[in-house]
C-alpha cells in the first residue's frame, strides 16, 4: 500500500504477483463489460448488476437503512414481532392479494353451489399472501406497548410503473397510548434517524450517487436531518392545491385521494421539504382508522417528501368497539372475518397508533434513484419473475 501520486484517490495498492482465481470465459459475451450500461439493460442481468457500481452502492445503502431501522427500534424499546405472511385477512380492503392454495386447478372441488370448496384447501380456508402485518401486529402492541414488524408484503397490483413491485419490504410500527401527534412524531424521528445514520456511514455511496445520479440527494437528507417537517391538514392542502397556478392531471377536490402529482407539488414546490398531511376523509381510509368528531375525517397522516410523494401511512387506530362495528357495517365488510380483531377491543383497549414506510421507496428517496426496480436484488413486478 504506498501513496497514489494520482488525484482521485489518496493510496494505491501494489501487487508484486497477481493470481487469477475466476477467469471470465468468454468477454465478448460477458453481459456487464467494463462500460456504461442503462438502468434498463441491467435489469435483464438481475443475476450479475450487483458487480456493478450503482447497484452495489444502491444495496449498500439499502443495508445501512436497514441495520438503522432496527437500531432505532431496538435503541427506544420496540419489540420486533414477526407477524404472519400467510394470512386469511386483507388489512387494506382493496382485493389485490395473492391467493396462496395446493388446491388441484385443474380440478378444482366445489360446493353444492358450485363455488370452490376451500374447505378441502390446505388451511381449510381462503388463504393470501399478506399485504400488511397491521393486523396481527396490534395484537402484540396491547400487550407489550411498542412493536414494529420489518419484513416482506405483497400486492397483486397490475402496474407496470416506476413506483409499483409485486413484492416488497416494509416496516411497520405500532404504538400503545398514542395518538395521531404522536405517530407523525415517531415517523419524522425515525426518518431523521436513518437519513442521518446513511450521512454517517454510507458517505462515500452518497458522494457517488451525489455526482453520477442525483445532485440534490445529500441536500435532500440534510434537510430531512436539520430541518423541521411542515405539518398541514388535508382541508388546507386541498386549498393550496386549488390555489395553486398549475394545471392537474386530475382535478382537485375535497374528498379526493391525493395523486402522486398533488403530493409532489406540496413537497417539491409549495414546501420544498418534507410535509405531514393530517386528517384525511374517512370514504377514501380504512376502516381501521380512528373516526375524528367532525364525523367526515379520520387521524390518518401521510409523510410526503419531494421526488416521491408519500413515503410514510398511517393513522391512530379506531380504538372504540361500537364505532368500529359501525364503520365495517357502513362498508359491507364481514365481521366474522375480522371477530378476533375486534375481540382486541373487547377484551380491553387502549388507544392506539402506526405506520408503515415502504423500504424500496425510502431506498429510492434517500439515493435519488427513480425506479423502484433498482434498489432491490431480485425485484417481482407484473408479468415479469426470472429467477
Amino acid at each position: 500500500l504506498q501513496a497514489s501520486p494520482g488525484k482521485e484517490q489518496a493510496y494505491e495498492l501494489h501487487a508484486d504477483s497477481i493470481d487469477v482465481l475466476g477467469w471470465v470465459e468468454n468477454p465478448d459475451t460477458y453481459p456487464i463489460s467494463p462500460k456504461h450500461h442503462s438502468m434498463e439493460y441491467l435489469r435483464e442481468h438481475l443475476h450479475l448488476r450487483a458487480r456493478t457500481n450503482v447497484i452495489g452502492a444502491a444495496i449498500r445503502v439499502r443495508n445501512c437503512i436497514s441495520q438503522a431501522i432496527h437500531r432505532y427500534m431496538s435503541e427506544h424499546g420496540f419489540c420486533w414481532i414477526h407477524t404472519p405472511l400467510i394470512t386469511s385477512n386483507d388489512c387494506e380492503g382493496a382485493g389485490e392479494m395473492f391467493r396462496v392454495s395446493t388446491l388441484d386447478l385443474v380440478n378444482l372441488p366445489r360446493t353444492s353451489e358450485g363455488q370452490i370448496n376451500f374447505e378441502e384447501d390446505f388451511f381449510g380456508r381462503e388463504t393470501f399472501l399478506t399485504v400488511s402485518g397491521q393486523l396481527q401486529l396490534e395484537a402484540y402492541c396491547c400487550a407489550l406497548s411498542k412493536v414494529y414488524t420489518f419484513g416482506p408484503a405483497f400486492r397483486a397490483e397490475n402496474s407496470n410503473t416506476t413506483r409499483h413491485l409485486a413484492e416488497l419490504w416494509m416496516v411497520e410500527p405500532e404504538i400503545a397510548f398514542a395518538d395521531l401527534f404522536d405517530n407523525a412524531f415517531l415517523a419524522e424521528h425515525l426518518l431523521r434517524f436513518v437519513c442521518r445514520s446513511v450521512l454517517e456511514e454510507r458517505s462515500d455511496d452518497m458522494s457517488f450517487f451525489e455526482q453520477r445520479v442525483d445532485k440534490e440527494c445529500m441536500r435532500r437528507l440534510e434537510k430531512i436531518v436539520n430541518n423541521k417537517f411542515v405539518h398541514m391538514e388535508y382541508s388546507a392542502a386541498i386549498e393550496d392545491l386549488q390555489k395553486a397556478n398549475k394545471k392537474f392531471e386530475f382535478p382537485v377536490e375535497w374528498g379526493m385521494d391525493l395523486q402522486s402529482e398533488h403530493e409532489r407539488y406540496l413537497a417539491e414546490e409549495l414546501v420544498d421539504g418534507p410535509v405531514v398531511v393530517l386528517n384525511y376523509p374517512k370514504e377514501i381510509k380504512s376502516f381501521y382508522m380512528r373516526q375524528n368528531d367532525d364525523g367526515k375525517t379520520v387521524a390518518a397522516m401521510d409523510i410526503l417528501v419531494p421526488g416521491i410523494g408519500e413515503i410514510v401511512g398511517g393513522s391512530q387506530r379506531e380504538e372504540r368497539l361500537e364505532v368500529l362495528e359501525a364503520r365495517m357495517d357502513e362498508l359491507h365488510m364481514d365481521k366474522a372475518l375480522y371477530d378476533w380483531y375486534l375481540d382486541l377491543r373487547r377484551y380491553g383497549t387502549v388507544p392506539h397508533s402506526g405506520f408503515g414506510i415502504g423500504l424500496e421507496r425510502l431506498v429510492n428517496y434517500v439515493t435519488g434513484i427513480p425506479n423502484i426496480r433498482d434498489v432491490i436484488p431480485f425485484p417481482r413486478t407484473s408479468k415479469h419473475i426470472q429467477y
